[in-house]
């Protein structure tokens, strides 16, 4: 019998002692300890909020780098390798340094003298942050000759690609390194894990006992040493664009994020950490239900849990007591909660980790606060104590799981080995129960969650494809995630279907058919599942990234096809007469803001797309060339001249990077920037989705933008705030209705033929805090509904307590209208989350034509 969990929630916090508390729990919800146990609170949840203001400069120097795999670390020479660091200058307002913990300045210098200790250390730059800061990846252990390290590379990659045959290498079992990852600081401002790596790296240079000898001998631990320096230096959760870091792994627009993927590819760690803030007690993951359906979960359980106790055993083993420090037992979700903090959607760093072998991977939430509200309120000496209470919880937890790979060495490395045989042989999972993972108490129905692996995905070339632009844009995801993605060099047939040759085929036997399957999946609706989810519960890239993509559930597969390192180029310019360019691709809207910004005389065509005179051929091809777009030969000639639209954007991050993205001229506004005075003559349009107020400008502001909506400025709102906007400034007359707010997923929608805003657009989009409109008025027009049925494809919504907002009450109602406002502004408010976290690439589009069309 599964032991009865309390509910986690999320809301109705109080500070306690430094440390966010709920109403306490009965003390029987927490088996083995004898207090009421609270429920964690996670930082950072919900649909995001926060206006925009981000420097162009970021947005650049991560664009620049693409979504494609990372440069990736050295797989040649012994170890160690030692890097001469380049030191930064000193920065005294440096957030680290009021919590008496290490500055990021000050990390370079002690890297460097870490690596004159011995021959344990060494030190690489695994990349660059947004801002443009060295990200530190310390490698510990012991001294390994060229040829060693060429050994060691050997046998990981036997254990990737032939695990069968690993499975029963005895010199493997003997002499394998396994990997160990340690990831610090992804949240700037939650800094404490930075300062255990750096004391555990000291420790284990200096070290002379066997125990050491032994751990390094049989290891390879490798230390992110700040995952996010931009945001340690200012404090903020984010780095330089803005971005929460451990929302981005299946996306992968942040270079941050990117460098991370590329050291779980290269190094492929059995277990990894990741140091967070702040939860008291102490939280240690595994996680409570949902649990992600395409792990090996048993496998994973086994391992998670027991390092888990080990890690409590160790945190509680500090001594810190309620009474005396403000410090709580630790926490272990999967044991002491019910729901609330899941490991289902693959966007967390731990979360993502499993998919590039790890056999356990975990959260620590660290349980004294010192951000936010604390870090400006509290007394110096105050943040300093928990500070170091924090450092001393992470060492803590790095020791013992480091004592638990010492001691289970040989299991863990099998369990990886047994993750990419089952994968590669296409054999079905193991449902957890404490049959299949013994030794873990409490495993009900509830945590069972698996799928059934399709024999492979098809993304068709030819008339077969929706857009060529997005399917190599999605095959390039796919290789920089180490998927294996064969190109046909002769026509196919699959499942019934034939496919020409040039087709994409990702055959999921194969180690890495998980991440694989997370990436091109529809997903599933685990509505009636729980009842609220901590962040987003659908992503499916095969719905949302603009591809067609084909599922092969079962058949043989017989394809003649060659590895694929990066997609096929897909740009052309036809020789000869005008050009068409499609809008329906955000690389396609990147490219006609590009020929705008040249003063190439663009005209729109009657169904959306841009006609491009042949005088600006040369233009198109280099454009064509550096975005994989086509232009298309065409003897339409248009009628509206198009012209440059320079945005005025109230927005989250990942809007405003997707914006950019798309080659806008972007101004980040708020209702204080308006009020301190904005020029309007260098705006053609407003984008509003947060941080927007129409009701509090001041009577300048209003004045101001009520000019330039009089004089035909266009607005796109997005969201509860763009339909506020649009009702307090009086533009069009639509009703907007709330659904759920915690509601999030990949929906079907219907598109309205001929529209400027979604011809040609996806039958699917991404939701979160959906919303609808009713009660149109005159001259407003519907560019999309939700479908009718149940739209929900993949995600979370369900009713409000009032019964009221889910997904049947959104169904065929008109999620995106647009109208004219009666003095003369072009309107358009979506309902839905077209740019989310910069996620949903094939959906941009419909915001790209949107500001176009002001």
């Amino acid at each position: 019998m599964a032991l009865l969990r309390p509910l986690l929630t999320t809301t109705g916090t109080a500070v306690v002692a430094g440390a966010l508390l709920i109403a306490p729990l009965s003390a029987a919800a927490a088996p083995g300890h004898d207090s009421p146990r609270p429920n964690p609170v996670r930082e950072g949840s919900g649909r995001d909020t926060t206006v925009a203001k981000t420097p162009l400069a970021a947005a650049v120097n991560a664009l620049r780098t693409g979504t494609g795999t990372a440069p990736g670390l050295a797989k040649s020479g012994g170890y160690p390798r030692r890097t001469g660091l380049d030191v930064p200058p000193v920065n005294p307002a440096d957030k680290s340094i009021k919590l008496g913990l290490a500055p990021y300045h000050s990390l370079a210098p002690r890297l460097n003298a870490l690596q004159k200790l011995g021959d344990r250390v060494s030190v690489e730059v695994a990349g660059q942050s947004a801002g443009g800061h060295d990200l530190y990846l310390v490698t510990l252990t012991a001294p390994e000759s060229s040829q060693q390290a060429r050994e060691q590379e050997r046998m990981r990659e036997r254990i990737e690609n032939s695990p069968a045959a690993a499975a029963k290498d005895q010199h493997i079992k003997a002499s394998y390194k396994t990997p160990v990852f340690i990831n610090n600081n992804i949240h700037g401002n939650e800094w404490e894990g930075t300062d255990a790596a750096v004391k555990l790296i000291e420790q284990l240079a200096k070290a002379k006992d066997g125990t050491t000898r032994q751990l390094l001998s049989k290891n390879r631990i490798y230390l992110n040493v700040t995952a996010n320096p931009d945001g340690r230096i200012a404090g903020t959760r984010t780095n330089a664009n803005g971005f929460d870091l451990n929302r981005d792994f299946i996306t992968g627009s942040q270079p941050e994020a990117r460098a991370i993927r590329q050291i779980a590819i290269d190094k492929q760690p059995a277990l990894m950490l990741d140091l967070h803030g702040y939860v008291n007690g102490t939280l240690i993951e595994p996680t409570t239900p949902p649990h992600g359906e395409n792990y090996e979960y048993d496998l994973f359980l086994k391992n998670a849990y027991a390092n888990a106790l080990g890690m409590e055993k160790a945190v509680n083993g500090l001594g810190y007591t309620p009474a005396k420090d403000g410090v709580e037992p630790a926490i272990i979700p999967f044991r002491d909660q019910q729901e609330g903090w899941d490991d289902w959607p693959p966007i967390f760093t731990p979360q993502y980790m499993p998919f590039q072998g790890a056999v356990a991977a975990h959260t620590i939430e660290f349980p004294m606060t010192v951000n936010n509200e604390e870090y400006d309120s509290l007394p110096v000496a105050e943040l300093r104590r928990r500070a170091g209470i924090n450092t001393a919880i992470a060492g803590a937890a790095m020791r013992a799981t480091l004592d638990y790979t010492r001691t289970h060495r040989t299991s863990v490395i099998a369990d990886q080995i047994e993750t990419f045989r089952r994968a590669a042989a296409g054999e079905a999972q193991r449902p957890v129960s404490e049959k299949t993972v013994p030794g873990v108490p409490g495993i009900g129905p509830e945590d069972v969650y698996t799928t059934t692996f399709p024999r492979a995905y098809v993304i068709p070339a030819g008339r077969g494809q929706r857009s060529a632009t997005a399917a190599a844009r999605l095959v390039d995801h796919l290789v920089a995630n180490d998927v294996r993605v064969e190109r046909a060099v002769l026509p196919f047939r699959l499942a019934g279907r034939t496919y020409p040759a040039g087709s994409y085929v990702v055959d999921m036997h194969q180690s890495k058919r998980a991440i694989a399957n997370v990436i091109l999946a529809e997903g599933r609706d685990i509505s009636a599942d729980v009842s609220t989810m901590y962040d987003i519960s659908g992503w499916s890239l095969g719905l949302l990234w603009g591809a067609t993509v084909d599922k092969a559930v079962k058949g043989g597969l017989h394809v003649v096809g060659r590895p694929v390192h990066a997609a096929a180029p897909t740009g052309y310019a036809a020789p000869f007469g005008d050009l068409r360019l499609r809008l329906d691709d955000p690389k396609e809207i990147a490219a006609l803001n590009a020929l705008l910004a040249q003063d190439v005389k663009v005209r729109r065509a009657a169904d959306g797309s841009a006609v491009v005179p042949g005088s600006a051929r040369g233009v198109a091809s280099v454009l064509a060339d550096r975005l994989g777009v086509a232009f298309s030969a065409t003897r339409e000639k248009g009628t509206t001249l198009l012209k440059r639209t320079r945005v005025a954007a109230a927005v989250t991050a990942g809007e405003l990077f997707a914006l950019r993205e798309m080659g806008f001229e972007v101004q980040p506004v708020s209702t204080a920037t308006l009020n301190a005075g904005h020029d309007w003559s260098k705006t053609d349009a407003l984008y509003v989705s947060t941080g927007l107020e129409y009701g509090s400008l001041n009577p300048a502001a209003r004045g101001a933008l009520d000019a330039f909506l009089k004089g035909g400025g266009g607005v796109v709102g997005l969201g509860s705030e763009g339909a506020a906007f649009n009702a307090d400034a009086g533009l069009l007359a639509a009703k907007p209705v709330a659904g759920n707010g915690d509601a999030n997923g990949v929906v079907r929608v219907a598109n309205a033929a001929g529209s400027p805003v979604t011809g040609g657009a996806l039958p699917h989009t991404f939701v979160y805090s959906p919303l609808w409109f009713t009660d149109l008025g005159p001259g407003v027009r519907v560019e999309q509904s939700y479908a009718t049925g149940n739209p929900l494809v993949a995600g979370h919504w369900r009713t409000r307590e009032d019964g009221k907002g889910g997904p049947k009450d959104a169904a065929g109602q008109a999620s995106i209208v647009s109208g004219v406002s009666a003095n003369g502004a072009p309107v358009v408010l979506f309902g839905t989350e077209p740019l989310f976290r910069d996620h949903p690439k094939g959906v941009f589009a419909q915001v790209g034509r949107a500001l176009i069309a002001h």
